[in-house]
């Protein structure tokens, strides 16, 4: 899916027909018309977009008429702080937030509108909600963070690949990647494994903070940070040229030459947000009546070609499935 950044309207359908700003959300799908999303994304990449495809699947397969009002800041804070206030101005009925920062700017911007998020890592630290079992206030939503994730990388990268050290670049202004850094620290310190960090501001300086880790480094762990994954070829590229292996968080990245991820699919979680959506909108629950969900299932995804290309077996122990 192409994304712009713009202030227009995307429908599920060309016959559907905006609903007037003051219908309640549960007077419009009580009386089947049609309700306003709007929708804030903090960049583009592959699993975010998978993400909103997954909640707009949901929200279709529920039979709600809907009408998306999507904004992208394209990894912009001031542009994603603008898009949260142009969203609560614009009055939607309900605000599905994709990526920790668009969750906190819009969490922010009001406390009336229902907020459904997903592509969050930690909502508790984030101050998204007051706790995963209860909420409270107008948020909920589903993280993209599995407690055997991490801990299961860190184990592959030293048993299966002998790594001593391990690379991280990741964007410190983002408090989803910080929280992730700090787990794979932890977990590396537990298994005498050295991390060595390079922090970027922009995705232009990715490639450079890459090469800075050449010679320190015997691998690449790129988490789900938002700014290194829309520019994650540039660390591939760096990796490629120096034979080294690129572990990553999600499978998107995978597919696009990761060697391997202890994931899930970013579409299940976004379907998940937009089941909670769905009795948000029908006036089943209020958000704050919602657990914050864990993705559900986790798998390990391995790219035969990248492990062929670095010499590296594929082991029927691992129990990986290829990518596609």
């Amino acid at each position: 899916m192409n994304w712009k950044r713009t202030l227009g309207l995307i429908t599920l359908s060309s016959t559907l027909v905006l609903a007037a700003c003051g219908n309640s959300s549960e007077e419009a799908t009580a009386t089947g018309d049609t309700v306003t999303i709007g929708v804030t994304q903090i960049v583009e990449h592959p699993s975010l977009n998978a993400a909103f495809e997954g909640f707009q699947q949901a929200i279709e397969d529920a039979g709600i008429e809907a009408e998306y009002q999507v904004e992208n800041a394209q990894n912009d804070t001031s542009a994603n702080t603008t898009i949260a206030t142009n969203l609560v101005s614009s009055d939607v009925d309900l605000i599905f937030a994709n990526s920790t920062p668009s969750a906190q700017a819009v969490a922010s911007a009001t406390t009336e509108i229902p907020i459904v998020f997903t592509s969050v890592t930690d909502a508790v630290s984030a101050e998204l909600v007051a706790s995963m079992e209860e909420p409270g206030g107008n948020v909920t939503g589903t993280v993209d963070t599995q407690p055997e994730a991490i801990p299961n990388t860190i184990e592959f990268l030293k048993n299966e690949l002998q790594a001593k050290s391990i690379g991280m670049v990741f964007n410190s202004g983002e408090q989803n990647s910080r929280a992730q850094v700090d787990v794979v620290k932890a977990e590396a310190d537990k298994l005498g494994i050295a991390v060595e960090e390079a922090s970027v501001a922009t995705s232009a300086e990715v490639k450079q903070a890459a090469e800075s880790l050449i010679g320190k480094v015997d691998a690449f762990y790129i988490i789900t940070d938002n700014t290194v994954v829309s520019a994650l070829e540039s660390v591939l590229s760096v990796a490629t040229d120096n034979e080294l292996p690129v572990m990553v968080g999600e499978f998107d990245s995978v597919a696009r030459g990761g060697l391997g991820a202890f994931g899930f699919d970013y579409f299940e979680i976004g379907y998940e947000a937009g089941e909670m959506a769905v009795k948000i909108l029908n006036g089943e629950a209020t958000p704050a009546e919602l657990p914050v969900q864990y993705p559900q299932n986790v798998k390990f995804v391995v790219n035969g070609t990248v492990a062929e290309q670095l010499g590296i077996e594929v082991k029927d122990e691992w129990n990986a499935e290829l990518a596609e």
